[in-house]
């Protein structure tokens, strides 16, 4: 016989790991970086509203898609936390990341045909490298390793 009584508004952790194929390690580190929030309960467990595991989803294609954390964060900013994400709101997401998408796109080709005539050179510095140097346009900074002492880090 079925349960006649509704579904629980909140989730525990376990739960939506569960539902969402996320590990609860993954929630954790979705939580700490802002992308969805928790209540927490008179024992101090997590809740999560059901409509995190819409926002989960999200996370999870934008992630495949290869954006970067700080650009899901900022685009489930806009959305109202107390709600699931809507059709509509996915396709405001969705289209301010198509540009984002195409841009790589166009790199990762350029870059893929470029790969041939770079395959075992190693000089990353000389005039005709259009991978790492294009232009010998890092010799005025003078020799050794430019890129590698001038690159941060990505946070993302």
């Amino acid at each position: 016989m079925p349960d006649p009584s509704p579904p629980a508004r909140f989730l525990s952790v376990g739960e939506v790991a569960r539902r969402s194929g996320v590990a609860v390690s993954a929630l954790h580190f979705y939580e700490a970086e802002g992308l969805i929030s928790s209540l927490r309960s008179a024992g101090n467990q997590r809740r999560f509203p059901r409509g995190v595991l819409r926002r989960i989803a999200v996370i999870k294609v934008a992630q495949r898609a290869g954006l970067p954390i700080r650009r899901i964060r900022a685009a489930l900013a806009e959305l109202p936390g107390d709600r699931a994400p809507t059709a509509d709101d996915w396709r405001r997401m969705s289209t301010a990341w198509r540009a984002d998408l195409d841009a790589r796109i166009l790199e990762l080709t350029r870059l893929r045909d470029q790969l041939d005539g770079c395959i075992g050179c190693g000089c990353l510095s000389l005039a005709d490298c259009p991978l790492r140097n294009p232009g010998d346009r890092l010799q005025a900074g003078g020799s050794g390793p430019r890129l590698i002492l001038a690159e941060p880090a990505d946070p993302a």
